[in-house]
């Protein structure tokens, strides 16, 4: 596969699980998060992923040291605010009741995100365990004299 189809599948497969984890959201915080069509809810989480891709470094690079002093936990903050953004873009089309739901839809969206992407094998952040090496070798491969004090 070209290096261009597999960039524009992982394009679609990240916009597919932050859809599914807006509408999760949506459905935990029913009438509080809310949109009008599939439409909207599918141009509301791609306005959302833009802004995560372009706006949220540099967010997380001006809120570093308040990052550092709440150990990440700010990051929250920043999700929410830039999901209130996107209701303030898309007004009518999608809406969220106030900063309370919008920190509680960025929880949500980020727990559901992190576990589909997991599942998905899309995780920026993989596990992989080495195996133990055995004890060290001496020099030259162990052959030669062994001296033993």
């Amino acid at each position: 596969m070209r290096s261009g189809t597999h960039k524009f599948l992982r394009f679609l497969q990240s916009w597919t699980v932050n859809t599914l984890a807006v509408l999760a959201a949506m459905e935990i915080l029913q009438g509080h998060i809310h949109c009008s069509s599939n439409t909207d809810l599918l141009i509301a989480s791609l306005l959302l992923g833009i802004l995560n891709a372009f706006v949220r470094p540099i967010l997380l690079l001006i809120a570093l040291p308040l990052l550092i002093f709440t150990l990440g936990l700010f990051t929250l903050v920043i999700n929410a605010l830039l999901l209130s953004f996107v209701s303030y873009l898309l007004k009518p089309a999608f809406e969220v009741d106030g900063f309370r739901y919008a920190f509680l839809g960025a929880i949500i969206i980020s727990v559901i995100s992190i576990a589909l992407n997991l599942l998905t094998g899309n995780a920026r952040v993989s596990m992989s365990r080495r195996a133990p090496s055995g004890p060290p070798k001496p020099p030259g491969g162990g052959k030669g004299p062994v001296i033993d004090v």
